[in-house]
C-alpha cells in the first residue's frame, strides 16, 4: 500500500523536561528531504540536537543521529516511518535538553514517540493510480459531448483539446475504464473506446484508525 502522511505538520512533545519537536513533512525526492532538513536545523540552530530520518520509496532511506548516541534517535524515527508503510516523508525531530538524562531506551522512546505522535496527529493518505484516457468527436458536437460527461460519476474531465476533432481527456481509477466505455457507448449512442494518455496519482485520505501506535 503507498502510503503518505495527510499534510504537513508540527507538533511537541515534553519528556523528563527535554522538549522533543517533530516537523513532517511531504517531499517527493532526497534533494527535498535533505533542504528541509537543512531548513529545520537552520530555523532551530539553538537546540541540542536536529535529528532526522526520511523515506522517498524503498531504495532511498536515511537517518541521523545528529549527536545523540548512535541508534538512539535516527533510526528509531526511521524505523516508525518505515512501519506505517509510509513514502515520501521526512521527519526532523529536535531535541532541547532539560538537564534530565534518558539512558538510550528513554531516547529510543522518545525519539520513536515523538515521530508517532506527529504521523497520528497528521494522518495518513493512499496514493491512489489514477489514469488518462481519451476519445475524440466532431467540432459540431463537442457542446453536447461535455454536457453528457458532467452527467456522470465514473470519471472527470482533466482536458479539453479543440481542433480539427475536439479530443476529451477522462481522469478515472484503471478498473473504471470498461464501464466508462459502457457509459460513453450507450450515452453518445455510438461505439467508444477510450485511448490511455497516462496516469497520475492521487492522494486519498486513510481512517485514523489505521495508524498504529
Amino acid at each position: 500500500m503507498n502510503l503518505t502522511i495527510a499534510k504537513d505538520i508540527r507538533t511537541e512533545l515534553v519528556i523528563s523536561k527535554s522538549r522533543f519537536i517533530c516537523s513532517l513533512k511531504k517531499v517527493k525526492t532526497e534533494e527535498e528531504a535533505q533542504e528541509f532538513i537543512k531548513a529545520v536545523k537552520k530555523e532551530f540552530w539553538d537546540a541540542t540536537h536536529n535529528c532526522s530520518a526520511y523515506v522517498i520509496d524503498e531504495q532511498h532511506q536515511r537517518s541521523s543521529d545528529d549527536g545523540e548516541p548512535s541508534g538512539t534517535a535516527g533510526m528509531p524515527m526511521l524505523g516508525v516511518l518505515r512501519k506505517q508503510e509510509l513514502q515520501q516523508v521526512a521527519a526532523v525531530v529536535t531535541r532541547y535538553f532539560g538537564g534530565v538524562k534518558l539512558g538510550a531506551g528513554g531516547l529510543v522512546r522518545a525519539y520513536a514517540g515523538s515521530v508517532s505522535q506527529a504521523v497520528e496527529e497528521a494522518g495518513l493518505a493512499r496514493k491512489v493510480k489514477m489514469g488518462l484516457y481519451v476519445f475524440s468527436c466532431d467540432p459540431g458536437e463537442a457542446g453536447k459531448v461535455m454536457n453528457l460527461l458532467y452527467q456522470q460519476s465514473l470519471f472527470t474531465l482533466a482536458d479539453t483539446d479543440y481542433g480539427n476533432r475536439v479530443n476529451f481527456t477522462l481522469r478515472m481509477r484503471a478498473e473504471q475504464r470498461e464501464r466508462a466505455e459502457s457509459w460513453l457507448t450507450d450515452a453518445l449512442q455510438k461505439q467508444t473506446e477510450l485511448t490511455e494518455a497516462g496516469f497520475e496519482y492521487e492522494e486519498v485520505p486513510v481512517g485514523k484508525e489505521r495508524v498504529e501506535q
